[in-house]
């Protein structure tokens, strides 16, 4: 964790949305005027997508699995030097993974590759990384103790298959069967390297829909915003107004000592309250830090 250069992590799983509330990040960074170093969590996939898909093959073929979810598929000590060199110098080396025909084309590649490595934006406030392994921590590495702001997007699981099958099939071209056997394969690496980072959040919102998902991959649509309400829990937060949130979001209840529940429609405002205040205090402790070290080098200096 750094005070000069803090680090703030968006971890869920893929269909999770974790993009939706990026964009709700960046709304906040414009409103404080705080730059970001944004950084994607697939950039530190180990393979492309022919990579990938040859050793799923092999894997297929051995009797054991691979997934996104876990290490064999990701270099999370990659992550954890970037990390722990942003939090000391503001610096980093990061990479995309290029998705789509859409986000290849301007780098003359192909979809499933990555691009050339390249540094991170000079003088950035903090790094905001969106991805699957925010929180991650195994022998090898502890990635959550070197976020100073860990944020857990979980919708129940159903909700979260059925946002993964609809747009991995409709933005991304793969079979229904494909999603699902993915979901299948990926289980044991979800209950081992996905679950338990969201012990680790400050914050978690996990969306619970209130109409029937019971049969996630039969599902035609995802079921919308206001079909569904957001289950807020807080840890090691201090000075959580909870008052404020019930007085400004209409709707809002407390189910336990550290648990808002809101409806799903009011998502954003939530994010927004809850948020805004955390990162500007970041941001404060920041330029505290600043100029606490610009003091002392000038005092070094006319002691010297």
């Amino acid at each position: 964790m750094s005070a000069k250069h803090p680090i703030i992590a968006v971890t869920g799983s893929s269909g999770a949305g974790t993009t939706t509330t990026t964009k709700a990040f960046k709304h906040i960074f414009r409103q404080l005027g705080v730059t970001a170093a944004l950084v994607e969590g697939d950039s530190f996939h180990r393979y492309t997508r022919a990579e990938m898909e040859l050793a799923i093959r092999r894997a297929r073929e051995e009797a054991k699995s691979i997934s996104y979810f876990g290490p064999e598929a990701n270099d999370f000590p990659a992550l954890g030097t970037l990390f722990e060199t942003y939090g000391q110098s503001g610096q980093g080396q990061v990479r995309r993974y290029l998705h789509t025909f859409d986000e290849a084309v301007p780098f003359n590649q192909m979809p499933g590759t990555f691009t050339p490595y390249q540094p991170l934006d000079a003088d950035t406030d903090l790094l905001y990384y969106e991805g699957l392994h925010g929180g991650v921590v195994t022998d090898e590495v502890n990635v959550a103790e070197k976020v100073d702001l860990l944020i857990g997007m979980v919708p129940i699981v159903n909700l979260e298959w059925i946002q993964k099958i609809i747009r991995d099939t409709g933005d991304r071209g793969h079979s229904r069967e494909k999603v699902m056997g993915s979901i299948v394969r990926s289980m044991e690496d979800y209950v081992n390297h996905m679950t338990p980072q969201f012990s680790r959040t400050h914050i978690n919102f996990q969306r619970v829909p209130t109409v029937d998902t019971s049969n996630p991959f039969s599902a035609k649509d995802i079921p919308s915003d206001d079909e569904s309400f957001v289950v807020i829990r807080f840890r090691g937060l201090k000075d959580v107004d909870f008052p404020y949130y019930l007085r400004m979001i209409q709707g809002s209840f407390m189910s336990r000592i550290n648990t808002l529940v809101v409806p799903g429609g009011k998502m954003g405002l939530a994010m927004e309250l809850i948020l805004t205040p955390v990162i500007k205090k970041l941001i404060q402790q920041r330029k505290q830090t600043l100029i606490k070290e610009q003091f002392e080098q000038g005092n070094n200096g006319e002691l010297s």
